[in-house]
């Protein structure tokens, strides 16, 4: 790892893992969660700039959060230098400018992943969020628009001669979204031509498969996204793998139900029953893969508050002991 880049401290030593931002997901409760299962840093979910400055976005709350990431998009290099100075106040640990968002919406507008097709602007935009913050400025962006244009190394150097303290590389051009498989050569051909630390993204399901990443790429931190979903202690479970060269046992159902509860429980305590569609999809992720999970999904989808979701995941817990059908 670099030793001259700010954001080394926030990664920390070893074999750092992090999450990664994702729409609706990242929100308070989530980070909160996965830094207490061992990542070092979550990220937000994307935050568009204008919409940060004008007030028509959630207001930024880490109601004393460490290690949080925020990550923003736009084109206009000054309005997303003024919407990292409102992020930074609000207390965050770095600032990531997204240049790997494939929706439409976002890259119509230039921004997301269309920022890889003009280095030269991405270089802009980091210059001028360096400008107004004092926190690290990273990068999250993908292998490429597609293989006909500018690619991830490209891209990763003119954002790191700007400035830029670290660059997340997904592995799939933004034609793919998120089909296919996530190329990890274009990771390890960044980690090369860059001199700051340098993240690994894509298709990082298991310990196994993170510490195949590092190995292979040589990259400074691997981000973790869906494999997260429902199921924090992959965060754990890395560290423990990276220490021991031993995965220590999946979580039993009882455990994954009660963390369930808990997780709706933190959500109903900080956003109230307002975060009702949220306790579903977290109920639904953290009970995938058991016998009978898809009755109970269809039956969670159908609640109209935490009590009666909290109801059906203990009865389900019941019924599930009582047919011996945990293991």
């Amino acid at each position: 790892m670099s030793a001259t880049s700010p954001f080394d401290e926030l990664l920390g030593s070893g074999f750092p893992v992090v999450a990664a931002p994702m729409a609706g997901v990242s929100d308070r409760i989530f980070r909160s969660i996965a830094r207490e299962y061992g990542a070092r840093l979550a990220w937000t979910g994307m935050v568009a700039a204008p919409s940060l400055l004008s007030g028509k976005s959630f207001p930024l709350d880490f109601g004393g959060e460490s290690g949080v990431v925020v990550q923003l998009f736009g084109a206009r290099p000054e309005e997303v230098a003024k919407a990292a100075m409102v992020a930074e106040a609000a207390g965050a640990a770095a600032i990531d400018i997204n240049m790997g968002c494939p929706v439409s919406s976002v890259v119509s507008g230039g921004a997301g992943a269309a920022l890889m097709l003009e280095p030269e602007l991405a270089g802009k935009v980091v210059a001028a969020v360096k400008r107004r913050v004092a926190v690290p400025v990273t990068v999250k962006m993908r292998r490429g628009w597609d293989e006909h244009s500018p690619g991830a190394v490209a891209v990763a150097q003119a954002v790191a001669a700007a400035g830029a303290a670290a660059v997340i590389v997904h592995g799939r051009y933004r034609s793919q979204f998120c089909t296919g498989s996530a190329d990890r050569q274009v990771i390890a051909d960044v980690k090369r031509a860059v001199a700051i630390p340098v993240i690994g993204n894509g298709d990082v399901r298991s310990p196994e498969e993170a510490a195949r990443m590092f190995q292979e790429t040589g990259c400074d931190a691997v981000m973790i996204g869906r494999a997260a979903l429902g199921n924090p202690w992959i965060f754990a479970a890395c560290r423990e793998y990276f220490k021991t060269n031993r995965i220590p046992p999946r979580p039993t159902p009882e455990e994954r139900i009660a963390a369930a509860i808990r997780h709706c429980k933190m959500l109903l305590s900080h956003e109230g029953e307002g975060a009702l569609c949220k306790m579903r999809r977290q109920a639904d992720w953290y009970t995938r893969g058991l016998k009978g999970a898809a009755r109970l999904r269809e039956s969670i989808y159908r609640t109209g508050s935490f009590a009666a979701i909290e109801r059906l995941l203990l009865e389900f817990l019941a019924a599930c002991r009582a047919g011996g059908t945990l293991d």
